[in-house]
């Protein structure tokens, strides 16, 4: 890549666009680690009873959850790793993400309530019930609920993971080639890719695990709405200490915070030891269609003749019907399938609160446009070996627990004097932008074909008229997706926009999760799906922004245009 010719701006440039990322997430962490460090607040965390059955809870809805999201992964991965296959899978999960987590659960509660859409479908048949039944369906002691939402939640991000690598054209000639020998060597399709692609996959995915094993054990928002209370979650009690007023409970919650991240790193460390030990290299050395790898490939042929894709996706659809149709509904008694009559009067008020809407749609887009606009000219600045050293930095926000990110956020704004500002909320959506919109345009940076610039130059034109004519068109679909990713991203954002805002400024996903533990259910069921339809209408933008162009064709006879 061609860089600017001055040896002082090849420094200075990227220099300070390292400062403006790195100050501001090293001064959080480093908070965040000052304020655990009170040794009252640990005692009171040890001694506190609700301390062990809400970190056995984390650890069952966190680890199992990642689990599932893991496997359904790996075996739908499997199941359609044929080239054109394996695109379209990919390809379909971009509206899958563009749900979010949030919305997702609000979507799961007016499905799965004891008055929810799917008891009143079955009571005149099966159930008989006249009145809503007393089960735990949704905030069930087991975590059953939560789990069910992060799995379906984290499976597509970590197909779309997983495609950023299998897609990429070496890539996938060079696996197509190894595929091909494996099966002159006696094994079968299934068993050839867990034997040769998903051991080459898994390492690579380990930062998207990492951060799918690091937020289902520290989810606040979705827990909040979905998840069991008695015991709740450890996050959700950590989240209560801090909010708390008494400086001895915000102590405590501290504490809880960093015991949460010590978790997540045993695990992570446990996961690491697991994959690099010789047992689980033996499996890949074994027989054709032996051991465990065998399962694996059976689990895969099964996921592909069943139709677990198109319940999946059914899920998703049903989640999505329940939000739009619970957020017009009027009077409705149990066990009436319909309501007594439909009401817009939810969304009449959603439309009247203009400073939430606008809120949202400042920060999402302003955070997301600086973020794209950062992370642009950071990969045609930055040398390699600091975009390198950088990575892990800047992935912060990405990897560590979503409450540890939130109090460091609060000690820098406090520190700052920009707690409870509209500065403060942005730099917080902006910090969560960065690592997402990075990670989106590297991949595509890094498979850009250098030779094009290079011709360019040869014919004398100059390094930002080979970007503006020549590269950034050709990345013009990878940069819409990289600017409505990191919108997304700002919409969901529940912790931050609280707690740094000191309660000050409303979004939709707050006012979601707020609505969720009261009885106004059109109108959560309303601002969860603005929650959904934000991203979504963005997402759809940039397909349409980065679909391929026509170009004219010259007509050599007539000397006019012809299309």
């Amino acid at each position: 890549m061609a860089r600017p010719g001055n040896t002082a701006n090849r420094q200075v440039l990227p220099g300070v666009l390292l400062c403006l990322l790195a100050i501001p997430l090293a001064w959080s962490l480093g908070h965040a680690v000052l304020a655990g460090a009170s040794l009252q607040g640990w005692q009171a965390l040890l001694a506190d009873r609700q301390t062990l059955p809400a970190l056995g809870m984390s650890l069952w809805t966190g680890l199992a959850s990642a689990l599932i999201a893991t496997l359904a992964c790996a075996g739908l991965l499997c199941a359609y790793s044929q080239g054109p296959a394996l695109e379209r899978l990919v390809r379909r999960q971009g509206w899958l993400l563009a749900v979010p987590h949030a919305a997702f659960a609000v979507g799961m509660l007016l499905l799965l309530a004891p008055s929810g859409w799917l008891l009143r479908l079955l009571s005149p048949w099966a159930t008989g019930f006249a009145a809503p039944p007393p089960w735990p369906t949704t905030q069930d002691p087991w975590g059953l609920g939560l789990i069910a939402v992060l799995a379906l939640k984290e499976t597509p991000f970590l197909i779309w993971a997983a495609g950023a690598y299998l897609l990429q054209p070496d890539v996938a000639q060079r696996l197509r080639g190894e595929l091909k020998v494996a099966a002159t060597l006696g094994y079968t399709p299934g068993s050839a890719w867990w034997r040769i692609v998903w051991p080459q996959l898994l390492p690579r995915l380990a930062a998207p695990l990492l951060a799918v094993l690091a937020y289902s054990l520290t989810v606040v928002d979705v827990a909040q709405i979905i998840g069991p209370t008695s015991p709740p979650s450890l996050a959700l009690l950590a989240w209560q200490w801090l909010r708390d007023a008494d400086p001895a409970d915000n102590a405590q919650g501290a504490a809880a915070v960093w015991l949460l991240a010590l978790v997540v790193t045993a695990c992570a460390g446990l996961a690491w030891a697991l994959m690099h030990a010789p047992a689980w290299r033996s499996r890949c050395t074994q027989g054709p269609d032996a051991g465990l790898l065998s399962h694996g490939a059976g689990f895969a042929a099964r996921v592909k003749r069943s139709p677990t894709t198109v319940i999946a996706v059914g899920i998703y659809l049903a989640v999505l019907l329940a939000l739009l149709a619970g957020s017009v509904t009027g009077p409705w008694p149990f066990p009436d399938l319909l309501p007594e009559r439909w009401n817009a009067g939810a969304w009449t008020s959603v439309l009247a609160s203009h400073d939430t809407l606008a809120t949202t749609l400042w920060l999402a887009l302003t955070s997301a446009g600086v973020a794209l606009a950062w992370s642009v000219a950071w990969l045609e600045l930055a040398p390699p070996t600091w975009q390198l050293r950088l990575q892990a930095l800047a992935m912060g926000p990405l990897l560590l627990p979503a409450l540890l990110w939130t109090l460091g956020l609060h000690q820098l704004t406090l520190a700052w004097g920009l707690d409870g500002s509209a500065a403060g909320v942005w730099l917080a959506h902006w910090l969560a932008c960065v690592p997402y919109v990075l990670l989106t345009l590297h991949g595509p940076y890094a498979g850009f074909d250098q030779r094009l610039t290079a011709v360019a130059a040869t014919l004398g034109h100059s390094r930002w008229h080979s970007l503006w004519r020549i590269k950034w068109p050709l990345l013009r679909a990878s940069l819409a997706s990289a600017f409505a990713v990191g919108f997304s991203v700002s919409v969901v954002q529940y912790l931050p926009t609280l707690y740094v805002g000191t309660g000050r400024f409303a979004t939709v996903t707050t006012e979601a999760v707020a609505l969720a533990s009261g009885g106004q259910r059109n109108l959560m069921a309303a601002f969860a799906w603005l929650q959904w339809l934000l991203p979504a209408a963005v997402f759809a933008w940039a397909a349409w922004f980065g679909r391929p162009r026509r170009f004219a064709k010259p007509n050599t006879q007539l000397g006019t245009i012809r299309p």
